[in-house]
């Protein structure tokens, strides 16, 4: 009787496991969300080139960077790149360096002096900056900022990363032979395009840099003045030491500004608008490089992120593209 009955409760134990197991065994499946693995954004840095009044080109393509929403990491500048992208990396906003522009002229940054190391002299930029820009050292600056000089004796480049944002500027900003070279530490300092024209060597610790480069074409007529000369000697300089940037960026982008005089500064929306265009052109192969960058090992740590979102990371780059295009033999 006793057998029987522990007989009884072994088959109700056993019916009710095999229960559970059909019930487990024919469940349907739990939607669970996808997960993908890919690696974090990449860190981009944009390196501004010089170019005078030209160089307002510059506001243009931040312009559609922030429009299409690409984060930039840190920024480096040299003469007119380098006030723009203080301006950047000191919070203004778009909108603000559009105005700060408008009202730009060479009077604003200027005024003839005495011709002995210079024909004039930018102590005016100091207090166009100081008006402008809402922060006055690298340290208060909401971007890391590098800011690109040349030392006149040892012709070695000069990067200013830290302390007092004023006198980088007015450094990078002193075009030899016009302005007079700013003197600190016991250094003579001229503009930075001299040694670096775009200074993307600056840019350290990025995934992905972007070098912006206001091309000259140079006068096409007889140099009419001393200016001329210069200018052209300068050109000249910066064309055969091209490599020493171009090779060292992930992607360039040069805005057409055949049209403009190095001092049309009453022309910044007509080289606002230039910026813009080119940069809208730059944009596939941009976006391209971002999805390239976010894959690759060597950018970060990996983190988990939901499938449809790796999915729109891939759609980014478009159809067919192909970035950077193989170089070629000379």
């Amino acid at each position: 009787m006793l057998k029987s009955r522990f007989t009884g409760q072994a088959g109700k134990m056993l019916r009710a496991a095999v229960r559970e197991l059909r019930k487990f065994a024919y469940a349907p499946p739990i939607r669970r969300p996808q997960i993908g693995i890919v690696r974090r954004r990449p860190r981009v840095g944009v390196a501004l080139g010089g170019g005078f009044a030209r160089g307002l080109a510059h506001i243009g393509v931040l312009k559609v960077l922030v429009e299409n929403k690409v984060a930039i990491d840190a920024l480096a500048g040299t003469s007119i790149g380098g006030v723009v992208a203080a301006g950047l990396a000191s919070g203004c906003t778009i909108e603000e360096m559009v105005a700060a522009a408008r009202k730009t002229r060479w009077s604003s940054f200027a005024r003839w002096t005495f011709p002995r190391l210079g024909f004039a002299t930018n102590e005016r930029l100091e207090s166009f900056l100081l008006k402008t820009l809402p922060c006055r050292t690298f340290e208060q600056l909401k971007l890391p900022l590098a800011i690109v000089a040349a030392d006149l004796t040892t012709g070695e480049a000069v990067i200013f990363r830290e302390g007092d944002l004023m006198v980088p500027l007015r450094a990078s900003c002193s075009f030899p032979g016009l302005f007079v070279p700013i003197e600190d530490g016991g250094r003579l300092l001229l503009d930075g395009a001299i040694v670096n024209s775009v200074p993307v060597s600056a840019l350290s610790g990025m995934d992905l840099i972007l070098a912006v480069h206001i091309r000259s074409n140079g006068l096409n007529r007889r140099p009419a003045s001393l200016f001329d000369v210069v200018g052209e000697s300068f050109r000249i300089t910066q064309s055969l030491n091209e490599s020493s940037w171009r090779d060292h960026c992930d992607l360039a982008i040069e805005p057409d500004l055949g049209d403009f005089r190095w001092d049309d500064f009453g022309r910044a929306d007509e080289l606002i608008a230039a910026g813009e265009v080119a940069a809208r052109k730059a944009l596939p192969a941009l976006r391209h490089l971002l999805c390239e960058r976010a894959a690759e090992p060597g950018c970060g740590p990996q983190k988990q992120v939901s499938a449809p979102y790796a999915q729109e990371l891939t759609k980014a780059a478009g159809p067919g593209l192909t970035w950077p295009p193989p170089k070629t033999s000379p």
